[in-house]
Formats: C-alpha cells, structure tokens, sequence
C-alpha cells in the first residue's frame, strides 16, 4: 500500500514544522508520516547525509508519494537535488511539491514530456541554490556593514581584564602562584582569576579582538 510521506527540513529557529504540515494538509495532501530535519544546512549537507534524510530514503518505496513544501527543502545545491529528484524517480516514487503543485515522476516514456519535466526540475534546483547564494552574500553584506558601524556587536562582551593584569597572571602561574594569590596581586576577583586560567588562549583572544 502506497504511503504519502512529508518531508521537512527546519534550518532557522524562526522555521516550523508545524507550519509545513499544516501547509501541506491545507494544499489536499492527506499526510500519513512527517519525517524532519532540525538545524541543517541544505546548502552544505546532502539529503542522502542528513540524519532522517537518510532515513527518508530507507522508507520510501515504489508507488510512495514524497511531499516537499518546495524543492530547497530537499537541498539547495544544484546537483543534489536533481540527482535526488532523478534517483526517486527511478525507485517509482513520485514527488509532488506544496508550492505550484508540482509533480515529478518516471511514468511517462514520451522524450518530450521527459525533456520538459527534466528541465524543470533543473530550473527549480538552480533557482534554489540562487536564492540561497543570494541570501548568504546578503546576510554576508549585511555583517560587514553592522561589523563596521557597531564593532563592539561583534567583539563579544568587553574584557573584564587589562593586557597588564592577564600579563601578571601568566608570569605568576608560571611560578606556580595560586588563585589567591594572583587575585591579589592583578586586583581581579578570586573567580574571574579561576576562569581566565582554565583558558588562557581565549583571554588573549578577546583582548586582541577589543584592541584590534
């Protein structure tokens, strides 16, 4: 008996599955199972190596329909997605999407009607891995301007410390000084004392990233 299966992928906290469902439902789907990815990247990671992506493609058989909200939750790079679309295809599964209602399947033998749906299929790959490429260089813009007008936004919180005090620190637990001791020579709290020791290498680095 054939299984009608909505996948989902939730990259953003500001995503819902929920919604996806509900979206999928309202279009006519009658969904018998959800099978979701939480916190993935459909650009760097590939269906196939995603965890319930893997599992997607360990329960779908012939005749199953596999239900997208579009086809950038199947991934946004180009060549995943037709090669996913395509190796569905193959195993009988037809793939309908939410958006525009589209349907792909390996029913039809006609060379033009396969030449039209490859070629859509191809169409909807790229224009998702655009979009993606478009928001990452747009978000990528939008933090060099932020970076630029709000520095401290992006150099964390101010140290607590000076170079001088963590200078201190270090040449006294070199000479095997304890907590108490360099708390009292640095001026600094016995417990900001503990926590700078236990990482050095990140004391230094949010000093340089507030002098740079």
């Amino acid at each position: 008996m054939s299984r009608t299966i909505l996948y989902a992928r939730v990259s953003t906290a500001d995503q819902n599955l929920d919604h996806q469902r509900t979206q999928a439902e309202a279009a006519g789907f009658a969904i018998d199972e959800v099978i979701a990815d939480h916190g993935v990247s459909g650009v760097s990671t590939k269906l196939a190596e995603r965890p319930e992506g893997k599992r997607l493609f360990d329960k779908l058989r012939h005749g199953d329909v596999l239900v997208v909200r579009w086809v950038d939750r199947l991934g946004r790079n180009y060549q995943d997605v037709t090669d996913t679309i395509r190796e569905f295809m193959r195993q009988g599964i037809i793939v309908r999407t939410v958006i525009n209602n589209m349907t792909f399947d390996g029913a039809t033998t006609d060379p033009v009607q396969m030449a039209v749906r490859d070629a859509l299929i191809g169409f909807m790959a790229a224009t998702a891995q655009a979009q993606a490429e478009a928001t990452k260089e747009a978000q990528r813009a939008g933090i060099a301007d932020t970076r630029a007008k709000e520095p401290q936004k992006y150099r964390g919180r101010k140290p607590s410390f000076t170079r001088e005090q963590l200078g201190t620190m270090r040449d006294m637990l070199a000479q095997g000084a304890g907590a108490s001791a360099i708390a009292k020579a640095t001026g600094l709290t016995r417990p900001t004392v503990q926590r700078l020791r236990e990482d050095m290498a990140g004391a230094e680095r949010m000093l340089v990233r507030w002098e740079g």
